[in-house]
């Protein structure tokens, strides 16, 4: 996963409504009035999380007839877990000073 990617997705992620979507849908998929009815937001509001969410691939939509169901896009999270976790610390065997380096010896 590119850096440009993994930047929409933090944004994303970024919002306290967004990761209570999230925290919703990890229960299944669900229609987006079940979603609404838990927050107090508007439904056009409501419309623009879904579509941060849905642009950056983290959330899967699907129409039926007039409505809208929203579920997690798995495979992206393991992506995109998979991209922070090379996101660590490495400690060196050689001690360097405080200033330098980041990492606790």
């Amino acid at each position: 996963m590119n850096e440009s990617k993994m930047a929409l997705i933090c944004k994303a992620l970024g919002d306290e409504n967004r990761l209570q979507i999230i925290k919703m849908l990890t229960g299944g998929e669900l229609c987006g009035c079940k979603i609404l009815d838990a927050f107090n937001i508007t439904q056009p509001t409501l419309s623009h999380h879904m579509k941060i969410l849905t642009d950056c691939n983290l959330v899967n939509s699907r129409k039926e007839g007039k409505w809208t169901y929203y579920s997690i896009n798995g495979e992206k999270f393991s992506e995109f877990k998979s991209a922070v976790s090379e996101f660590t610390c490495k400690t060196s065997t050689t001690k360097k000073s405080a200033g330098n380096c980041c990492c606790k010896d």
